[in-house]
């Protein structure tokens, strides 16, 4: 089970702080991913973070701007969103996918999701 927190509404060039709590089973072979989704959008991938390791990769929109980090005690994954934009705004969600090899940009990939928070950036 996977719980998403930390969205709200920001002015542009502001910052959030988005947490991911995984509760269940874990392991330490698995990848968490955030995606989010905008009105109108497809769901695309923002970041994601192999849980053993700690490696990371990042959108291209969000490179330099996002960071994703994990807390292994915790099993909780953290998205630091600096320098948010209007275009930045969407629902997001945190992901599992236990194939941990890879950081998949497809969310087809991920078998367990949180239920989404809501991030608004105003201009």
């Amino acid at each position: 089970q996977l719980q998403a927190s930390g969205g709200g509404l920001v002015q542009a060039g502001g910052s959030l702080r988005l947490s991911c709590a995984a509760s269940g089973r874990t392991s330490s072979s698995y990848v968490m991913g955030w995606f989010r989704r905008a009105p109108g959008k497809e769901r695309e991938f923002v970041a994601g973070i192999k849980w053993k390791g700690g490696s990371t990769y990042y959108a291209d929109s969000v490179k330099g701007r996002f960071t994703i980090s994990r807390d292994n005690a915790k099993n909780t994954a953290n998205l630091q969103m600096n320098s948010l934009k209007p275009e930045d705004t969407a629902v997001y969600y945190c992901a599992v996918a236990l194939s941990g090899g890879v950081i998949y940009v497809d969310y087809q990939r991920y078998n367990y999701w949180g239920q989404g928070t809501q991030v608004t950036v105003s201009s």
